[in-house]
């Protein structure tokens, strides 16, 4: 019995089930960037890297000059990426439709063959001059593609003429490769009798690493063949409506048969392969007709109701195969997805021994994980960001594709291949934080003089001392610093007013002298003093980084901020286990003797685990007014000092920028030499 077709579509049921979970799970993001459409107008929203870096792909691909705003309002700025993007989804040459066309050609219909029947089971594209990509559920064994043929041009002319097919036996035997979590299948195409490869006549549409490919609410256009007729096109007339790690969800007009299909942005560039569709259903699972009534067997799929689509991420795809363990032969098959698929060259030498870059060995988190802690085992080089203050309220999983986006940006200043923000361990205790201090400042509304208030708990002594510290380092007369701190035996309410103006004082001249508001100032280091004053915060806030923390194996640590003394501290006390090539803080306040005078490791020293530390700080920068380090921790500590924007001297992300910084995180990464960068596919 030929169970082909019913296998088929037992396994595209399996995907549309848990492609319907995954857009359960994010109907609230979808939800709030529905409302922020809605409320501005603006059909693009997306987080502000990937939005400029969006701006700065439409740029090189329009052969434009680079959009940069000279706004300082982190609003407006993000409005005006906003603006170029949609500007240039508006403005459409006539090259859209030669650029088109050219993509289209590669698609081919599949047609499984069997004992004479011929079945359309759905589509493909190439991919390469001789690999095709499409659905695992289309091609779930070498056997399904052995029993398989592409049609190429089995389309209509500009005359609406049918061309004859052309048709093309796959060749797995050759090259196959699938994932059924991703749902991807990638198999050889044989060559035609005049033996050339498929793609020497029809071309193939490169799979890049590149980011800034699409964006939330951008159009997205697809090719393929629905229900197995002719060649068909939706373009434009559906949006991406949301990002995950491993798919995209939008909107557009397919059917079944379309399985397969690439998924485009406006300039042809595949950003990912169509894999399911996702149904409407009531509260009993039953699927839903456009009219709302339960589907009735026998209805067509024009009579369904449906949420949107998925595709799987080509950055996914290509995570997949950088990891796959394939023959020499196949690695050199492989190796014609062209330099912007960023795969490990395949020249036949041994594979390096120890850890392998991120780029080439991961495979990002599966639905389920956590979406803060990175994929790899105990052998792997883990990379784990460490956040400092001001963080309650905010999605970890967002915060960590910002930073992981800001130091790309600093490897690709430098010509260097990026890291996956999966990659990376995001460890999130601002809740917490907030929680513990009360901090009514979590969302930074909080007045000048409840800020500068001091506890009256044993951390004002803390507060009060890194204060003093601060102004004395940043310049201030002594005899304009200090005072008494002796509260013993007088009320508080006597000592409020002098203390609260000595306060002042200081925090006016270290705010003068760094550009910073006053009250962020007074916020950052009542919290660095609830930290080190409170051995109940403390302990809770290592306890909660620890459980997002490898447990063994190398570790490249960045901390930023509160979290630089954070990471000092809990890689005093972490498991023996794990080891540490590179510490690197930035905006660190570990160079005020209030606080490295209370730091768990004493007398303050590198870490015996730490093999290297790098120290990034800036003169503007408040919290890093302590600094050098090196007079404290210690010989073998590099410093380096960067050039962060006057207006956001304390931001992480402006450090994570700067390839000095950048650079030594890839090195370590990259234990045994930090590979060529991929470049782009012409």
């Amino acid at each position: 019995m030929d169970t082909f077709p019913h296998r088929t579509a037992a396994e595209q049921q399996w995907q549309e089930q848990r492609a319907a979970q995954r857009f359960a799970e994010t109907e609230r993001a979808r939800t709030r960037t529905r409302q922020l459409q809605e409320r501005t107008g603006v059909p693009v929203h997306d987080t502000f890297d990937q939005l400029r870096a969006r701006a700065e792909r439409l740029a090189a691909l329009l052969r434009a000059p680079a959009p940069a705003p000279a706004e300082p309002d982190p609003v407006r700025r993000h409005r005006i990426y906003q603006r170029v993007i949609g500007a240039a989804n508006q403005a459409q040459s006539v090259g859209f439709l030669y650029r088109g066309a050219r993509a289209a050609a590669s698609v081919a219909r599949l047609v499984h063959v069997h004992h004479g029947r011929e079945l359309p089971c759905g589509t493909g594209f190439l991919v390469a001059p001789d690999l095709l990509l499409t659905n695992h559920h289309v091609l779930d064994s070498p056997e399904a593609a052995e029993q398989a043929v592409a049609e190429f041009a089995a389309e209509v002319d500009a005359d609406l003429h049918p061309r004859t097919p052309v048709r093309h036996r796959l060749d797995p035997e050759g090259f196959f490769v699938a994932d059924r979590e991703l749902d991807f299948a990638l198999v050889r195409v044989r060559p035609d009798a005049e033996g050339r490869p498929p793609g020497a006549v029809f071309g193939w549409n490169p799979l890049l690493r590149t980011q800034g490919k699409v964006v939330t609410g951008e159009p997205v256009n697809i090719v393929g063949h629905p229900r197995g007729r002719l060649k068909e096109i939706a373009i434009r007339g559906g949006r991406l409506l949301q990002q995950t790690e491993d798919f995209l969800q939008y909107s557009a007009d397919t059917e079944p048969g379309s399985s397969g299909s690439p998924v485009y942005n406006d300039q042809w560039e595949v950003v990912a392969l169509h894999h399911s569709a996702v149904p409407r259903r009531d509260a009993h699972g039953r699927r839903l007709r456009t009219d709302g009534t339960p589907l009735r067997p026998g209805d067509p799929d024009s009579a369904a109701a449906w949420l949107g689509n998925e595709g799987t991420r080509v950055s996914s795809i290509l995570d997949f195969l950088a990891a796959a363990d394939l023959p020499r032969a196949q690695r050199d098959l492989l190796a014609s997805l062209g330099p912007g698929a960023g795969l490990p060259p395949a020249d036949g030498r041994a594979a390096p021994k120890g850890p392998q870059p991120f780029w080439a060995r991961e495979r990002l988190p599966r639905s389920g994980r956590s979406g803060v802690r990175g994929s790899g085992g105990p052998d792997d080089v883990h990379l784990v960001f460490v956040h400092g203050r001001g963080m309650a309220g905010k999605d970890p999983a967002r915060l960590r594709a910002a930073w992981t986006a800001a130091l790309n940006s600093g490897l690709l200043a430098a010509g260097l291949p990026t890291v996956p923000a999966a990659s990376a361990w995001f460890p999130y205790y601002g809740d917490l934080l907030a929680e513990l201090t009360a901090d009514a400042a979590a969302t930074e509304s909080v007045d000048l003089a409840e800020a500068l208030a001091p506890p009256l708990e044993e951390p004002h002594a803390v507060y009060a001392a890194l204060l003093e510290q601060a102004a004395l380092r940043s310049g201030m007369p002594a005899e304009l610093a200090g005072g008494p701190t002796d509260q013993e035996g007088a009320s508080a309410l006597g000592l409020i007013a002098p203390l609260t103006s000595r306060l002042q004082r200081e925090l006016s001249w270290v705010a003068a002298r760094s550009g910073l508001d006053e009250a962020l100032i007074a916020l950052f280091l009542r919290d660095v003093a609830a930290y080190l004053g409170e051995e109940e915060v403390r302990t809770a806030v290592l306890d909660r980084v620890a459980e997002g923390f490898p447990q063994s194996g190398q570790v490249v640590v960045v901390g930023h901020s509160l979290g630089t003394v954070v990471a000092v501290d809990l890689l005093s006390r972490a498991r023996p286990d794990v080891t540490v090539p590179l510490l690197v803080t930035v905006g660190s306040p570990l160079g005020l003797d209030a606080v490295h005078e209370r730091v768990l490791l004493q007398p303050p020293r590198r870490p015996d685990r730490v093999a290297a530390w790098l120290n990034a700080w800036t003169p503007a920068d408040a919290a890093t007014i302590g600094c050098p380090l090196s007079p404290v921790w210690g010989p073998g500590l590099v410093e380096v000092v960067t050039a962060n924007s006057r207006r956001r001297p304390h931001d992480v992300e402006e450090y994570l920028r700067q390839p000095r910084v950048a650079v030594p995180v890839a090195e370590a990464l990259y234990p045994d030499g930090v590979p060529a960068p991929p470049g782009l596919a012409a």
